[in-house]
């Protein structure tokens, strides 16, 4: 991230006024110039509970997040902190603090949970942040958790109706899990036996046997953060300072903490920068500023407008914003390119279509490289028309540009000649012979002169037939001439221009295989490019549903040690079946050259012709 892009201070990403949210325009603005990847940690939990300090930690800063010294919750909403990721060059963390859930002040606690979706919609790592133990106050306490199933839809709900959804599905797309316990003052000792953090944590997540009520409320919420979350780690912070210097703990300095907190500070901060991911969208496309600002105000308008967000169609309609751009912004990069050439006018067939070709491909890349889910090629399609509307215009504009210099330069040569046949030299006996000579040594001339583009035989062609009424009248009048000799000079006459016709023909031959030999390398390389890209997208799905599938089977295993069967054997079920449509996604993406390529590759089959044949269109056009 660039210095004119640095944020000095936290903004506002999401008002909360009165229970509704709404996006703060500030915010989207400011996101819209960061393209590059984004790493997205958000902080929940209950107000109170020192969140915005961990945060300030992350952006290198001692304050920035307001930490609030009173019982006051100071975080409405949720604000943003974007600053360089200290570990990943070209990447930006986006910080994103929530405000406290369970606040008495707001009296309303409906949207405490559209605020835990948010958080977990738009994150790659969620810090629940608490106090204490993780005892079974703490967890019931993450209640939201369990309500994220009714709050997001993984498919949109023509896709739902057919097909049943799997809690074991949001795993795929849910984001790493950090339980941060704050002011822990206990052992980490469990059956007199010293246990790791996130040991502590399972431990606190373990499942319960029975089936009563009060079990199945005991289970649930763990279950669900089991389901969702199987990324899991933890981190107990001790006090961080004695109780009087709490209220200042903003303007400490370091040798004011104690020194384990700061140990633990430091090592949540460690794995945060080398552990947290880089946010993806379902179909694993890499998450820009740019659209990260598009799915936060995609999310809070369907949040605004009542329905439940659905990660298929938040994709869906993100992929066709960001490939209309990707359209735009290639287009672009051929046009650019196309202007250095266009600035050379007029130049030669070879040099135009190899320039074609190759900025053709830059403009693919740059299209590849920003486009995703594109999976009809109705984008591709696009661009490679867009391009060949432009091509069509700068084949015409350097066709005009030769005319224009092949006409002056004739004109120039000529000239003399013009002055000579207004003198009356050509009139005279024996004139049409000098004639001849004149006019010989003036097509030689103007043949040897360089870089006269694509229409020299043309021009010429359409010039000496012109002046072929000039020529027979000459040869008429000169009474040096017999009544055979004409005859014979005649013939010579038609011939020439005969000649002269086959060169422009030839010339036209010659630029029109040129030319699709150049359009022929240019589809080889799109279906390349396309083909690349393809096998990206499948690689990035295909590590999604493993991540599903290790996960999962880990999960079942620790079931299955617990004594739990019945639920192992369920989730026994739910791993075949994520196995199953993984393969189902190999086997279908074998039809990737007819779905995606051909279709496109045709549009350019399909306008090759009208390239080659331009030339015809525009001399009907000028008959007009």
């Amino acid at each position: 991230m660039s210095n004119s892009r640095l944020m000095p201070s936290p903004i506002c990403l999401v008002e909360n006024v009165n229970g509704s949210l709404c996006v703060c325009k500030d915010a989207i603005e400011f996101l819209s110039r960061i393209k590059e990847p984004v790493v997205v940690v958000s902080v929940v939990g209950l107000y109170r509970t020192g969140k915005s300090y961990l945060m300030n930690r992350l952006a290198g800063q001692q304050s920035g997040f307001a930490l609030g010294n009173t019982i006051e919750s100071k975080t409405k909403g949720i604000w943003m902190w974007c600053v360089p990721h200290p570990r990943k060059a070209g990447h930006t963390l986006v910080l994103l603090d929530t405000e406290g859930l369970g606040d008495v002040d707001k009296g309303d606690s409906k949207n405490d949970g559209w605020i835990f979706c948010l958080a977990v919609l738009l994150s790659s790592t969620l810090v629940y942040n608490s106090r204490g133990t993780i005892d079974n106050d703490a967890v019931e306490k993450l209640h939201y958790v369990s309500e994220l199933a009714e709050k997001i839809k993984i498919r949109s709900a023509e896709a739902a109706d057919e097909e049943e959804e799997e809690d074991s599905k949001y795993v795929i797309f849910f984001p790493s899990f950090i339980w941060v316990v704050r002011d822990f003052t206990l052992e980490l000792v469990i059956d007199g036996k010293k246990v790791t953090e996130n040991e502590y944590l399972e431990f606190a997540l373990q499942l319960k046997k029975g089936v009563n009520k009060k079990i199945s409320d005991y289970n649930l919420p763990r279950q669900c953060i089991r389901t969702y979350f199987p990324s899991r780690n933890c981190f107990v912070f001790p006090s961080p300072a004695s109780p009087e210097n709490m209220t200042r703990l903003e303007s400490l300095q370091e040798q004011d903490l104690v020194s384990d907190f700061l140990e633990v500070t430091n090592r949540f901060c460690d794995h945060i920068f080398h552990k947290s991911l880089v946010k993806t969208l379902k179909g694993g496309h890499k998450v820009t500023g740019k659209l990260l600002g598009n799915l936060v105000q995609i999310y809070v308008d369907t949040i605004s407008s009542g329905k439940v967000p659905c990660l298929d169609n938040a994709v869906v309609t993100l992929a066709n914003l960001e490939n209309q751009a990707a359209v735009q912004e290639a287009l672009k990069v051929y046009q650019s390119g196309m202007e250095k050439v266009k600035n050379k006018f007029p130049v030669s067939v070879d040099d135009i279509s190899s320039e074609h070709q190759k900025f053709s491909s830059l403009a693919t890349a740059e299209f590849m490289k920003r486009s995703f889910k594109d999976e009809k090629g109705e984008y591709l399609t696009k661009l490679v028309e867009n391009i060949d509307i432009c091509y069509i215009e700068l084949l015409k504009e350097n066709e005009m540009a030769s005319e224009r210099k092949c006409r002056d330069l004739l004109k120039n040569l000529f000239s003399d000649m013009n002055k000579r046949l207004q003198n009356g030299e050509y009139s005279q006996s024996g004139g049409y012979e000098l004639y001849c000579r004149d006019r010989d040594a003036i097509v030689e001339q103007y043949r040897r002169q360089p870089n006269k583009g694509v229409s020299a035989e043309a021009v010429l062609n359409e010039f000496l037939n012109e002046r072929g009424a000039e020529a027979n009248s000459i040869l008429y009048t000169d009474t040096k001439l017999t009544e055979n000799d004409r005859k014979i000079q005649e013939e010579k006459e038609k011939n020439a221009l005969l000649e002269q016709k086959c060169k422009e023909e030839e010339e036209k031959r010659i630029e029109s295989e040129r030319m699709r030999v150049a359009e022929n390398k240019r589809q080889e390389d799109q279906m390349r490019q396309m083909e690349e890209k393809f096998k990206q997208e499948m690689e990035q799905q295909q590590q999604e549903m493993d991540r599903a599938i290790e996960s999962k089977l880990k999960e079942r295993e620790e079931l299955l040690n617990k004594g739990f069967k019945e639920k192992a054997d369920l989730m026994y079920e739910e791993i075949n079946n994520l196995k199953k449509e993984k393969e189902e996604k190999e086997k279908s993406s074998g039809g990737f050259m007819e779905k995606y390529v051909m279709p496109v590759v045709k549009v350019a089959a399909d306008v090759l012709p009208s390239i080659l044949q331009y030339k015809v269109l525009m001399k009907g056009l000028k008959k007009y």
